[in-house]
């Protein structure tokens, strides 16, 4: 059985039954299309060779602004000196690279989660009908040339603007009067309802389908039917998305042509795209911009993540993502406006991409994945922030931070967003599924702050990268090897050989690593903790340095060097090299962790207090040892309520909450603030099941504080304190007891006479 191609330009389908499995045109070829293929035929490889950028509904010609290091609030991770990673260790190395090594790794691929840690609102589906425009006109601000991108059909004079005619600066013709009317058949199929909306290609209309039970289609009609880039950029669209199966992308149903010019046909999406949710919410404020929660606009944009990874995954990028194409409904999302996507290894189609959403290299080196994610950086950043100067002077940057509330409330989110909108593109998210990965742990973040001081995840989020802390930190600021370890990468080729090598001794395991057959990343983090642990730093170092002479993006060996540092008590070192690794894993809780114990150690208790603060709340594994860490910062600055606070966040059900109720007793006993407060200290002991002499020692203080102000202040027999009422009778008796206790308990000799005598001191005075 042989098989015939179709005759239309541009399409890859086959004939079958008469009709072109991909674009719907009769076995015979459109007459219509002739014009369109003498167009495309007249099109030489040179004239192809020159792609352009075009900004779709933005004004072109923006110079792209550079990254600029923000100043920063007193807390903000940001204004830390961080270690040099990736394009600016490779620029100060005698090997320059500027594409980060690739990984096989697949541990960052997961099920899509979306907003499942948080509320979105529903988004209705109006009837269709009720979008159609009543009258079909394109605003005069947004007529723009489509050959030279310069405003064309304007009012002067008070005459109003032409809808056709011709550009005065280039000469070529315009015209954004809809091709199609109500009633309009085109390939016997569909019948046109009415205009939608005008988009960066044309005219998009509503249409029944004829030939399936009347189901409602859009049709996407080009802006001029002799512009050579909006005719290919419509061919390419069909193209691609006759590949494109997924339930998150808008499907594509046919290609027509209709009176010379084409239109592709396709769902038709329900719902309010992001631009309108945001348009609503401003016209509900007055005309004042209202962005959405944070934790909103993270959720729609991990919603849609999954498309992205589908569409790199089957070598394709989508390039032009922003506001508008992104469409709420119901309780889901789904990408719209295919009509910039293009394959990656394309070296001569026209880009697509908007102003303020298009990376800075791509008019020089074309896009990329990490282009791709710049667009979705920017505009989650757009969604949340009231984002002026988007096109101009932060047309690649951010506003600094110590202007900008958002990211001082959310460190996290901006430290995202700063590695998704990296100048260097190689300094970006490697790829989808790491940002999302990422992001979801930003959110986790996000969400436990907006909950409140009070609030901690009632669930522990279990981390791709690292394990969970082994201590809680009770005593002190944790050590190095008191910070969770890194997980192994399974996909490593040497990970098998790796969990076979159990030699306790650091030495030795030094050793039997050397005689790895492959001195693969994980075989040098191996050794380099080894290293760490035999105190040889001369080997971590050049460990280290190894590592990141093959991949300067390899956060993992700053991660070792900050171990290394904090291991030789050089804080301010580690906590350069631990705030690296934040910048490069932002949604991850162990870096933030080890940058708290750092910045407490090194000085910087702000810092400290911030990261400790939204991570015991964002983490249960985590609760424990940042609530400890919180409790001390507090206290060093003379917040008793506040360490309080802190140490409340240690629940129950943790093996450190004795050591919790501890130090809350032992705050309370030092402050001796008032008699309540020495109440609640020992009372707080009684079901925390604390040893037995460290409960008497706090007891005894208590008591010794609470004679003391009952002494100088007078009783206050409403008040009972350990069994005892707040009287000065009541409290000797009481506190004689509990010394003579503290002696029973204690082994030295000497020390239980001072006690005994002490007893017998505060004894009150009897008859008897």
């Amino acid at each position: 059985m042989t098989t015939q191609a179709c005759a239309e330009p541009g399409c890859t389908g086959t004939i079958e039954d008469g009709y072109c499995d991909v674009c719907g045109a009769p076995a015979g070829g459109n007459p219509a299309g002739e014009a369109l293929a003498e167009v495309a035929a007249s099109w030489t490889s040179e004239d192809l060779d020159g792609a352009t950028v075009r900004a779709s509904g933005s004004a072109p010609g923006s110079v792209p602004g550079a990254m600029s290091q923000p100043s920063t609030g007193r807390t903000s991770s940001s204004r830390l000196a961080s270690t040099a990673l990736g394009s600016a260790r490779a620029a100060t190395s005698g090997t320059y690279q500027t594409r980060r090594v690739g990984t096989g790794s697949t541990r960052l691929r997961g099920h899509r989660l979306g907003a499942g840690l948080t509320t979105v609102p529903h988004t209705p589906v109006a009837d269709p009908l009720q979008a159609v425009m009543a009258t079909p006109e394109l605003a005069e601000s947004k007529r723009y040339c489509p050959t030279c991108g310069q405003p064309v059909g304007r009012a002067r004079d008070g005459v109003p603007g032409r809808i056709a005619g011709f550009c005065g600066h280039c000469g070529a013709r315009y015209d954004f009067a809809p091709a199609l009317k109500a009633g309009d058949l085109l390939a016997g199929q569909y019948e046109v309802v009415g205009c939608l909306a005008h988009g960066g290609l044309g005219w998009i209309y509503l249409a029944r389908d004829r030939n399936v039970s009347g189901r409602w289609v859009v049709l996407k009609g080009l802006l001029n039917a002799g512009d050579r880039e909006a005719y290919e950029a419509a061919v390419a669209e069909r193209q691609f998305l006759a590949e494109v199966e997924h339930p998150l992308i808008v499907e594509i149903f046919n290609f027509v042509l209709h009176e010379g010019l084409g239109y592709t046909v396709m769902e038709f999406v329900g719902g309010k795209s992001l631009k309108d949710v945001l348009k609503e919410r401003r016209d509900q404020d007055g005309g004042q911009a209202r962005p959405l929660p944070v934790d909103q606009a993270i959720a729609y944009i991990l919603e849609v993540l999954p498309a992205f990874s589908y569409l790199h995954d089957h070598e394709l990028l989508y390039c032009d993502f922003k506001p508008d194409n992104i469409i709420a409904q119901g309780d889901g999302v789904k990408l719209i406006d295919m009509g910039g996507v293009r394959r990656i290894n394309d070296l001569t189609s026209a880009i697509y991409g908007t102003v303020g959403y298009q990376a800075p290299e791509v008019a020089e080196i074309g896009p990329s994945v990490a282009s791709d994610i710049f667009t979705l950086g920017r505009t989650l950043a757009s969604l949340v922030l009231d984002f002026r100067g988007n096109t101009t002077v932060y047309q690649a940057s951010f506003p600094p931070v110590s202007e900008t509330p958002v990211f001082q409330k959310y460190d996290s989110f901006y430290r995202w967003l700063a590695k998704a909108c990296a100048p260097n593109p190689a300094d970006r998210f490697a790829g989808v599924d790491e940002a999302r990965v990422q992001l979801l742990g930003v959110l986790r973040e996000v969400v436990a702050t907006d909950k409140g001081p009070g609030y901690t995840a009632t669930t522990s989020a279990e981390s791709l990268l690292f394990g969970v802390p082994p201590l809680d930190g009770a005593d002190g600021a944790l050590a190095w090897d008191d910070l969770p370890h890194l997980k192994v990468d399974s996909s490593d080729p040497m990970a098998s050989w790796l969990s076979g090598v159990n030699v306790t001794d650091p030495t030795a395991r030094m050793v039997a690593l050397a005689g790895a057959t492959e001195a693969t990343v994980e075989v040098r983090l191996a050794l380099a903790r080894a290293a760490i642990e035999a105190g040889d730093l001369g080997r971590l170092h050049a460990t280290v340095a190894q590592i990141l002479e093959h991949d300067p993006w390899e956060w993992r060996a700053a991660w070792m060097e900050g171990l290394g540092h904090l291991a030789t008590g050089d804080a301010a070192a580690a906590r350069a090299s631990f705030n690296a690794v934040y910048g490069q894993v932002p949604g991850e809780p162990a870096p933030k962790l080890a940058l708290a114990t750092a910045c407490e150690i090194s000085g910087e208790p702000g810092v400290a207090e911030q990261l400790y603060g939204t991570i015991a709340r964002a983490d249960s594994n985590y609760t424990g040892a940042a609530a400890f860490g919180l409790a001390r910062v507090r206290a060093g600055g003379g917040e008793l309520d506040g360490a309080l606070r802190a140490l409340d966040l240690v629940s129950p059900s943790r093996g450190s909450f004795p050591d919790a109720r501890l130090r809350r007793a032992r705050l309370l006993v030092d402050a001796r603030r008032t008699l309540l407060d020495l109440s609640d200290a020992v009372a707080g002991l009684d079901a925390a099941h604390v040893p037995d002499r460290p409960k008497a020692e706090v007891t005894v203080d208590a008591l010794s504080g609470a004679l003391d102000l009952v002494t100088q202040e007078g009783p206050d027999p409403s008040v009972r304190i350990a069994g005892a009422e707040a009287t000065e009778p009541e409290l000797r008796d009481r506190l004689e007891l509990a010394l003579r206790t503290l002696a029973h308990l204690t082994d030295d000799r000497s020390e239980r006479v001072a006690l005994v005598d002490r007893a017998n001191s505060v004894r009150r005075w009897t008859m008897r």
